[in-house]
């Protein structure tokens, strides 16, 4: 009673011993050896003493592997894997060995892995949905529908279409009922007007499956022969370009002017689109503007810089003084 009373004084000062393995040894051994009336005092529970009995069971019958020495791959082999590897993109490991197989060079599937693995191409390139865009992007444009609150918490649905290409952006519209068919009727005429100057004929309009865009929507584009592409469900990245001009325009313009009315909010569209689209570097195009000029010649960069500001001071342009 002695005894069990002093575990219980040190189990309340001590919230966890640490138990050390050889002690865990002597513990899990020598307990099987106590009678079943004096393991009620034991410092460990039985759950943790079967737990140390596993783990001496499997350090026993834990004997190194025996691993077979990898023959070394010279380095002219090395080279002629990189080589076919970057001349032919869609070819796989095993068809790298067949290959290698024909010029008379034994070479595993494994060890062309191991070669090429540090450049991170475990395998032949799949078309993807971001592969896609990029390879079509000439002749797709991509279409959204954002939201904008008024002073008096009144909602406005914005349209919008956006070039992969070039990344020039047209405003469809701005209205409360993104449902009109008239206001449909309008958004077409208005992307057949920014067709006609287009070098490369539309094919394909993505966007995503909001219910927004019904039937009569597709049907006004698919009547001039554009195909309709629609986004997974929950895939924002699927629009990324569509979806990143969103956060633009909030960020640097929406998100510091309060909308008074769709009036209002049509005039600042289009000042910021004007800017977006003549006068904004893209990242994308590597920092060139979507309708800007050629490049400015040596004396046109020698004069003192001005800038025009736009939207009272929110926007601001640089620009050579004449």
């Amino acid at each position: 009673m002695v005894l069990r009373q002093e575990v219980a004084i040190l189990r309340r000062q001590v919230n966890r011993p640490q138990v050390k393995p050889e002690e865990r040894m002597v513990l899990a051994v020598l307990q099987r050896l106590r009678p079943a009336w004096e393991r009620t005092s034991s410092l460990v529970t039985p759950d943790t003493l079967r737990r140390w009995h596993r783990e001496l069971i499997r350090r026993k019958w834990n004997q190194p592997h025996r691993v077979n020495p990898k023959r070394a791959v010279s380095q002219q082999t090395q080279l002629l894997v990189w080589r076919l590897a970057k001349e032919n993109p869609l070819w796989g490991y095993r068809r790298i060995q067949g290959e290698l197989l024909k010029l008379g060079i034994e070479i595993s599937a494994s060890s062309i892995r191991r070669v090429i693995a540090p450049k991170r191409r475990p395998g032949p390139k799949r078309d993807t949905w971001s592969k896609f865009m990029r390879n079509q992007a000439a002749s797709i444009v991509a279409c959204d529908l954002f939201t904008v609150e008024t002073v008096r918490m009144k909602t406005l649905n914005v349209l919008f279409f956006i070039d992969l290409h070039t990344r020039r952006v047209l405003l469809g519209g701005v209205t409360v009922d993104a449902t009109n068919v008239r206001w449909c009727t309008q958004i077409a005429r208005n992307l057949s007007e920014a067709r006609e100057s287009r070098s490369i004929p539309l094919r394909f309009l993505v966007h995503d499956r909001d219910h927004r865009f019904g039937e009569i929507f597709d049907e006004v584009f698919k009547a001039e022969g554009v195909e309709i592409i629609r986004t997974p469900w929950r895939a924002p990245r699927a629009n990324a370009y569509a979806e990143r001009f969103v956060r633009t325009v909030r960020t640097e313009c929406l998100d510091r002017i309060f909308v008074l009315s769709e009036r209002h909010l049509v005039s600042v569209l289009k000042t910021d689109l004007n800017h977006y689209n003549r006068e904004r570097p893209h990242r994308g195009l590597d920092l060139r503007i979507p309708e800007g000029g050629p490049p400015l010649t040596v004396a046109e960069t020698t004069g003192s810089i001005v800038r025009r500001d736009r939207l009272g001071g929110l926007i601001h342009e640089y620009h050579r003084k004449a």
